[in-house]
């Protein structure tokens, strides 16, 4: 699936986040990320995706500064990809667009792949507010004022 949409004169975070991550490969590679993936090879033996759209991916990942490479062989010069802390901030997104998944997806069937958070329990991911603690819910919150200098989309990812 390639990408269509063109976001370069939205002001808005979601669609600069989109225009990082989201194009599904992307996030199937940050998925394959977290579990510890790190190599070409792995990946495209994991996801049988077409090697050029793997490296594209890759190296879009690398450009946004989600991921970096490191050297890991000399001979012949090898690198794998590692998640920077920009990456590792997108766990939740994932997380909660699992438990998107196992519930309107999956349904009755049951959760694909349960995740077991330390305590023992399933993870049931949810959103909270870092000053109250309370759950988030979406009739809560309503929006600040805009901010008006903040430049188009288009210019912040030509600033890259």
């Amino acid at each position: 699936m390639g990408r269509t949409a063109d976001y370069s004169k939205e002001t808005c975070s979601v669609a600069g986040a989109l225009s990082v991550v989201g194009d599904p490969w992307t996030m199937i590679i940050l998925r394959d990320a977290f579990a510890g993936v790190r190599r070409f090879d792995d990946w495209q033996a994991r996801l049988g995706v077409a090697r050029n759209v793997l490296a594209a991916r890759l190296k879009s990942l690398v450009a946004f500064g989600v991921m970096e490479t490191r050297l890991y062989s000399e001979r012949p010069p090898r690198h794998e990809y590692v998640l920077t802390a920009k990456g590792r901030d997108l766990l939740p997104v994932l997380l909660t667009l699992k438990a998107w998944g196992d519930r309107y997806v999956y349904g009755d069937c049951g959760t694909p792949i349960p995740l077991i958070h330390d305590c023992g329990a399933e993870l049931q991911p949810r959103l909270v507010c870092d000053a109250c603690g309370k759950t988030v819910t979406g009739t809560d919150l309503r929006a600040a004022e805009r901010n008006e200098t903040a430049p188009p989309l288009g210019e912040v990812l030509a600033g890259e």
